[in-house]
Order: structure tokens, then C-alpha cells, then sequence
């Protein structure tokens, strides 16, 4: 069976216990590839702006290593971030918005086929990813807004990327049950659009905000078009306690999504600081995630084309793909 043409088959193959590749760190990757992102408050993002052939290059990567499904360059992106960083008017910057789907998109054309078709997630990041202080990892301001507000936030992020094509929603690095109760009501809105929600998490039991991880699961399991729930930008060693926590409350059509980073934290001077060990959670721990019900399974920071590769092989044996051209 070839990969999904439409998130409806994502169904199918959570039915059937198939597990799906993503992407891996698309920031990381391009500053391994010389881009200048620490410290940018839009950090991948300004490139849909500064250079956007970058960003097929690496979703191209990514597409070559087996990814499934690739994300836009559009976590820390905002209308707002766009308008105050880079002198854009509102127009303007919803256009750039919606450029990071369509530059995904290209990439993704290459490697139509008839047993292969990926598709493009619309990234969604958390309130604080637009803050650019750490507070995605905390989630503090969502004690300052409502739920309310944070959908006012959320909504014009979302509006874009569906009007630009994005095939599902991926709703990424949540701190806060309060900003997973917006998204959960704000998909609502849109209700033709499916989607993952990932959390960020601070242990084996707890999302950043200090809330269980099992609360989290109900509250975002309360929308029937989220095709997975799970982790992301965490350990790799807090997914199995965190998956098992919440097993029994996962709905039977709804599977995990886990994206761990392969790093040991993040450094304020240096940014994301790699383990020696590099992605050995591939090999040690993927295998557990997938008979745990992992639908969905790449990796975030740190985690490169070549960890990618290493992931599609190490579950499916099968290796990297060429485009379309050289099928």
C-alpha cells in the first residue's frame, strides 16, 4: 500500500496499526546547512521571506530520506511577527504565511506517484513560540489569556495555511491544556480539517504547564477530527511513561504522534546541544512507540534527513525514495 493521498486514509492506516513517517527538525537542519536562525524571533520562518529555495531544499531532503509528511516553515509564524519583524503590511504578511505551504507543496509535487504521494502539514505553533522566550516549554502566558483570546490568536494562522492548501493541521509543542482547549474549539471552525496535537512535556507525567499529560490527552481527544495526540520536542525517554500514562484513554480511531528531539536541552549560547548518542532512541525506542500505538513518528530538534532515513528503514525496511522523475 502506497502512502495517503488524503488525510482520510491517515484513518485507514491508524485502523490498520501503520505507522507514517514525518520530517525531523527543519530549523536545525537549515542552520546545519549554514542558515543564521538563533536568536531570529521567526526563526525558520524568515526564510519564506529571505529564501525560500532553502526551504524546498530541505523539504526535499527530508522527502528523499521517506518522510510521509513534511511540516511548513510556519511554527514561530504569525501575521502579527511577520508585520513587526519584517515591515510587511497585513496582506503581506498573510501572503508569506500562506507561502509556507506552497513552498512545501513544490517539494512535495516531485514525489507524486502512483505509490507515493506526500502531504503537507500546516504547522502550528503555540502562543509563545511568537513571544520568542522559552515560554512554549512553560507555557506562563496562558494564565494571562483566555481561551477566548488564544483562539483570537490562533484563528487568522490557521484561516492561512487551509487557504493555501495545507492538508491537515499540525498543531505542535503545546504547553498548556488551556491553549489545547482553544485549538480543540477553534478546529471546530474549520470542520472539514483534520489534525495531530502534539505537547511539549517537563517529565514522564506532566505537559509544561505542570498539568498530567492524561488530562491533556482527554482534553484534546474531546475533538473527533484529530487523527493524533502525543508528544513532541521532548526526550526520548519520557514518551514510553508519558504514552503509558494515557493509554486507556485514547480513542480507537485516534493514534499517538511522537516526535522526540535527539539533543540534551537547549543552551542559551549555543542553542540545542546534540548528544553524543545521536538518535539512538531509533533503534532502542521507536519499535515500543509503534506497538504502543504511534501513528505518526519523526523526529524534532537535532534530528536530520539522515536520522529520517535511519527511522523509515529501522520500521519498514525500506529505504529512501527518488522523485517522481526518477521513478
Amino acid at each position: 500500500m502506497g502512502s495517503p493521498t488524503h488525510p482520510r486514509d491517515l484513518r485507514d492506516l491508524i485502523r490498520e496499526n501503520r505507522t507514517l513517517i514525518l520530517d525531523g527538525g527543519l530549523g536545525t537542519e537549515l542552520e546545519a546547512r549554514g542558515a543564521k536562525l538563533k536568536g531570529d524571533p521567526l526563526w525558520s520562518a524568515r526564510l519564506l521571506h529571505t529564501n525560500p529555495q532553502a526551504l524546498r531544499d530541505v523539504h526535499n531532503s527530508f522527502l528523499l530520506a521517506g518522510a510521509d509528511i513534511i511540516s511548513t516553515a510556519t511554527y514561530q509564524a504569525s501575521i502579527p511577527g511577520f508585520i513587526e519583524h519584517l515591515r510587511v503590511s497585513s496582506d503581506d504578511a498573510r501572503e508569506l504565511l500562506m507561502s509556507g505551504v506552497r513552498v512545501a507543496k513544490d517539494a512535495a509535487k516531485k514525489f507524486e506517484s502512483g505509490k507515493r504521494c506526500a502531504l503537507v502539514a500546516g504547522s502550528v505553533g503555540p502562543y509563545g513560540a511568537f513571544l520568542h522566550d522559552g515560554s512554549e516549554y512553560t507555557g506562563a502566558y496562558a494564565n494571562k489569556m483566555s481561551v477566548e483570546e488564544l483562539k483570537v490568536w490562533h484563528r487568522p494562522q490557521i484561516q492561512s495555511l487551509l487557504a493555501a492548501g495545507a492538508d491537515l493541521i499540525a498543531f505542535e509543542t503545546i504547553p498548556s491544556i488551556k491553549e489545547a482547549r482553544a485549538m480543540v474549539e477553534l478546529l471546530r471552525e474549520f470542520p472539514d480539517t483534520e489534525a495531530w496535537l502534539s505537547f511539549s512535556c517537563k517529565d514522564a507525567r506532566s505537559i509544561s504547564d505542570g498539568s498530567p499529560f492524561t488530562d491533556a490527552v482527554q482534553t484534546a481527544c474531546r475533538s473527533s477530527q484529530l487523527l493524533a495526540v502525543g508528544v513532541n520536542c521532548c526526550a526520548p525517554a519520557l514518551v514510553e511513561p508519558l504514552l503509558d500514562s494515557a493509554q486507556s484513554l485514547l480513542p480507537p480511531e485516534t493514534g499517538w504522534v511522537v516526535y522526540p528531539n535527539s539533543s540534551d536541552g537547549w543552551d542559551t549560547q549555543s542553542g540545542w546541544l546534540r548528544s553524543e548518542g545521536g538518535s539512538a532512541w531509533i533503534s532502542e525506542l521507536s519499535h515500543t512507540w509503534m506497538k504502543q500505538g504511534t501513528a505518526l513518528m519523526g523526529g524534532c530538534c537535532c534530528v536530520g534527513p539522515t536520522d529520517i532515513a535511519e527511522l523509515r528503514r529501522h520500521l519498514k525496511g525500506v529505504g529512501t525514495f527518488p522523485s517522481s522523475e526518477e521513478c
